[in-house]
This record gives structure tokens, C-alpha cells and sequence, in this order.
């Protein structure tokens, strides 16, 4: 019985998968050097494989890892030569200014829902320590490439764009009516999300008055900012949870030893293939299934039936464009899940 344990990286980004059409490549099979390899999580995994096969995987990390920077930083600077040609004074100002360095965190915190504003923030922390950049333009030139590094990826990603859209403008538009957003995932287990407006409560002594800010105070109307930013990566990491309790359960019927911490499984080197069986077998399911149409019926449900005809005269612009919007469910793409369960890597 062996007493060594190993451990795979658990958690697939749900808003890739989405997309469908645009699968990331390194969880599609296409050849040794291509497999589906957890490139953020791989050097843990390393740490199990034999030194020369080490050495190989490290390489073959590091190169994926500049490949998708580099391409989102190739495109930022396609949009900055156009601009520049044009004549901006800014873009002609970022000429060999925009390393994978500069766009590198914004690029990866976009599918987790960063605002353009903290995308400006993270751009502008790294335009700080290039030193011979002027300081006096920080600010715009910071501006200016978080909005070419989004636009670039909702040019390089549409349909992924276009759904991680979707959600954030019907939170929007569920929270502007003055209700809080709620889901169901596929296990059926019910999500709610607890953003309100602040309430300032004053609590007086005869030593001190002291004030609490309340942030999670129902009866008060739903923080529309937080409830829209929330939505996208809330209702992913829902999804990852889901496919990892649908592993921990067929696991459990397997008769495997299984323990999680957030993103990463572990069981037995001795059960490891059989558990990377079941984590492909519970991931293709999971996506298999009509999660947006699914969630759009449950939001048309819960937010535009059973409202009072006197509700809906009174805002009948907000209703009518609330109703558009969760029936308008974005179209995904066409690739074939159950091309996953022949990738030689999945750590799912």
C-alpha cells in the first residue's frame, strides 16, 4: 500500500468552458507538447515526476505561459501602432513601453471580474517602476491600455466576453429593480448574493459614541456595483465547486480516498488514474448541460413573473428591459466536450 498521496489541480475556469467555441488550448488534445497541462498549478505537480521529465515540463510551462501573454500583449500593441499612425500622442508616447509585464495581471484577472478601473490601477503600478517613464502621464497612459487590453480580449475571446457581459448587465438590471441576485447550481444548492447599501448605525455611551457600518443589511436596497462586478466570477466559482463536489461524491461511491482544499484533489498514488477518470467523466457532464439557458429560466422566473400589474406599469422601461435581457441568453460555441477524456493531461 503505498502512503505517498498525490494531488491534482482540482478547478477549471467555468468561463472558458462557457464559450465552448473558445476552449482554452491547453485543455483540448493536440499533440505531447499541447496536452491539457494546468500551467498556474503545474510546478506543484512537478514536484511528482521524474527529474528529466521535470526539466521538460518546466520548459514546456514557461513557453505556454509566454505564448498567451504574448499574444495578448501583441494585440494591445497592434491597437497602440494603429493609434500611433493616427496620430494619438499617448499611444506614440508607449512606443516598446508594453512588455508582457505591463499587461500581464490585468490579462489574467479579467475572467475573474476586474473592472477596468483596478485593471488601471494594476497597469499603472507597473508603468511606475519602468524609470524612465514620465510620471506625468501615468494616469493617462494607464487609462488608455486598460481599455486596449480589454478590447483586445473581447476581440480575441467574443463569446466568453459576451457571456461574462451578459451576467454582469442582468445583475445590473435584477439589482436596479431592488432585488438582490440569486441562482441555483446544478446541485440545487441556492446562492444569494449579500451586497447591500452601506448603513451607518450610531451606537452612543456617556464615554463615546461609536459608529458601525453595516454592509449586510437586507432591508436595505442592493448595492448595484458590487451585485454587477460580483455576478460573473460568483457564478463561476459555483460551477467549479459543483464539478468538485460531484467528484468528492463519485469518488466517495468508488470507494476512493479523497480530500480537497479549494482548487486541488488529492487521493492515493494508487487511486490517482481513477480519480482523474472521474474528475474528466464529472466535468464533461456538468458542462454538457444547458447551464446559461438553465439559468436564464430560473432569472426570468424569479425577477419577471408574479410581479403586481401596478409594479410593472409604474417601470414599465426598466421591466420590459430586464425581461429582454434575461431572455436574450448569449449563443456558445461548438467544440465537443468529450474531447477532454482524450487529452493525455487533465488536471480538470
Amino acid at each position: 500500500m503505498p502512503h505517498r498521496d498525490a494531488h491534482l489541480a482540482g478547478l477549471c475556469s467555468g468561463s472558458v468552458l462557457l464559450g465552448r467555441g473558445e476552449i482554452s488550448p491547453e485543455r483540448q488534445p493536440s499533440g505531447p507538447d499541447r496536452d491539457a497541462l494546468p500551467w498556474k498549478e503545474a510546478p506543484a505537480l512537478i514536484s511528482l515526476i521524474s527529474p528529466h521529465r521535470k526539466r521538460w515540463l518546466r520548459d514546456l510551462v514557461e513557453r505556454e505561459e509566454e505564448r498567451q501573454l504574448d499574444s495578448g500583449r501583441q494585440t494591445v500593441e497592434e491597437f497602440r501602432v494603429r493609434d500611433a499612425k493616427n496620430g494619438l500622442k499617448i499611444a506614440q508616447l508607449l512606443e516598446g513601453v508594453i512588455s508582457r509585464k505591463v499587461v500581464k495581471q490585468t490579462v489574467m484577472t479579467v475572467v475573474y471580474g476586474v473592472t477596468r478601473y483596478g485593471g488601471r490601477l494594476q497597469i499603472e503600478k507597473r508603468l511606475k517602476e519602468i524609470d524612465d517613464f514620465p510620471k506625468e502621464h501615468l494616469w493617462e497612459a494607464s487609462r488608455y491600455l486598460v481599455r486596449l487590453v480589454f478590447n483586445g480580449l473581447k476581440e480575441m475571446f467574443t463569446g466568453t466576453r459576451e457571456i461574462q457581459e451578459w451576467l454582469t448587465e442582468s445583475a445590473r438590471l435584477i439589482s436596479k429593480a431592488g432585488f438582490s441576485v440569486q441562482w441555483v447550481t446544478p446541485l440545487g444548492l441556492p446562492v444569494i448574493q449579500p451586497y447591500h447599501r452601506t448603513r451607518r448605525l450610531v451606537l452612543k455611551s456617556q464615554l463615546q459614541s461609536v459608529f458601525l457600518m453595516i454592509n449586510y443589511d437586507t432591508k436595505q436596497m442592493p448595492d448595484t456595483v458590487k451585485q454587477k462586478n460580483a455576478f460573473p466570477p460568483n457564478f463561476i466559482h459555483s460551477l467549479d465547486s459543483t464539478h468538485m463536489m460531484l467528484t468528492s461524491l463519485h469518488c466517495y461511491s468508488a470507494g476512493l480516498a479523497f480530500v480537497s482544499v479549494h482548487d486541488c484533489f488529492w487521493t492515493h498514488a494508487l487511486t490517482v488514474d481513477t480519480m482523474n477518470k472521474i474528475c474528466r467523466e464529472q466535468f464533461v457532464a456538468l458542462h454538457s448541460q444547458p447551464i446559461l439557458q438553465e439559468l436564464s429560466n430560473y432569472l426570468y422566473q424569479k425577477y419577471c413573473t408574479g410581479i403586481p400589474l401596478e409594479a410593472k406599469r409604474k417601470k414599465t422601461e426598466e421591466y420590459l428591459e430586464l425581461s429582454l435581457c434575461l431572455a436574450t441568453v448569449p449563443q456558445t460555441g461548438d467544440f465537443d466536450l468529450q474531447r477532454v477524456k482524450e487529452s493525455t493531461y487533465f488536471f480538470s
